[in-house]
């Protein structure tokens, strides 16, 4: 009888994109096994573009259950394995209700004590490893002992656009003259990531833009509407601006057929990275947010951080980070220059 494992990843995008490691890990140890992910809503197109993930569980939807309901909910879900990637107290019990046999947390959180059966010894705040790696950490007591090589923990990062890119940008993509390329910036983090700056970003667009090169801008609505004034400042540069009119699916789609992005510690950086197309991250040097701990994973992944690691001013004025603002524009575009064009998606 095939195993069924219950990943619970219920953060941000970026992270759920780290995380499916987890699941091609498993896949790799448990032949035949199917591996869910219990997440956020807004996730749930990141688990159904991954290969590794047999179906996908709401966190936003048990919340909305009355109490009995989430228990039976659960326990119909069928998993005999969960891992709390990222603890959830509730979660935690609610799956001791549920009857899950096997129920896998870290010993630091005091709820896991309780409603966990398998803990492991785990601190990410002072860890060496990536994130990805750190994730894998809770696959111990199923097999895991030593850290896998980040080189093999990236080729597990894989995601697959599920819907074809609507025909009006597949021809704006495929417009380009021979030697442009169509490079996606993100200047938006949501709170996630140290900021670049827009400056920094208007500049980059306008060097793209006079290297020959294509510009298309990504956010939000919110963000998009943050940037209007932006927007219209840098306008010359910008083939098109796309804030708030991609779902996530489609934004997986779009990403998937450009050639690359670049952004800083974002979700919409591990989900190109994770799509095979160039990833560049513009990252500030100081612990936890460094590349050592989040770097995007992929075949094309990339990262810039200005060498100072004891930046005092980084850590007690975020908004002022002046590590992360000394990457010149020049410089990313320089990197940038370095692309080459993929292969076609076939989207």
């Amino acid at each position: 009888m095939s195993r069924t494992f219950l990943i619970s990843r219920t953060d941000a995008i970026g992270d759920v994109v780290l995380t499916l490691p987890v699941a091609g890990r498993l896949k790799q140890l448990f032949p035949g096994c199917r591996v869910l992910l219990l997440g956020r809503n807004y996730t749930r197109a990141v688990a159904e573009a991954c290969p590794w993930l047999d179906d996908f569980v709401s966190l936003d939807e048990l919340q909305q259950m009355p109490p009995n309901q989430q228990v039976a909910t659960l326990r119909a879900v069928g998993a005999d394995t969960i891992l709390h990637v990222f603890p959830n107290k509730d979660l935690a019990r609610l799956a001791l209700l549920a009857g899950i046999k096997v129920r896998i947390g870290t010993r630091n959180r005091w709820f896991h004590w309780l409603g966990c059966n398998r803990l492991v010894k785990l601190s990410r705040k002072n860890s060496e490893l990536h994130e990805s790696q750190l994730n894998l950490a809770l696959l111990a007591p199923l097999h895991e002992s030593d850290p896998l090589p980040l080189s093999e923990v990236a080729s597990l990062v894989k995601l697959t656009p599920t819907v074809s890119l609507r025909p009006d940008l597949q021809e704006l993509l495929a417009a380009r003259e021979p030697g442009q390329l169509n490079v996606v910036l993100h200047p938006r983090s949501r709170g996630s990531a140290r900021e670049w700056g827009l400056p920094h970003f208007g500049e980059l667009a306008r060097l793209l833009h006079e290297a020959g090169h294509r510009v298309f801008i990504t956010g939000t609505m919110a963000e998009g509407e943050e940037l209007r004034e932006w927007l219209t400042e840098n306008q010359p540069y910008i083939q098109a601006e796309l804030t708030g009119q991609l779902a996530l699916p489609e934004f997986i789609a779009f990403l998937a057929a450009a050639d690359g992005l670049v952004a800083g510690s974002t979700g919409p950086l591990h989900l190109a990275a994770a799509l095979g197309r160039y990833a560049l991250g513009l990252y500030p040097p100081i612990r936890p947010m460094h590349p050592g701990r989040w770097a995007p994973l992929g075949p094309h992944a990339d990262y810039l951080v200005f060498d100072r690691p004891n930046c005092q001013d980084c850590c007690t004025t975020p908004a002022a980070c002046t590590c992360i603002k000394a990457l010149g524009p020049a410089l990313v575009l320089a990197r940038v220059q370095q692309w080459k064009h993929l292969p076609s998606t076939g989207l």
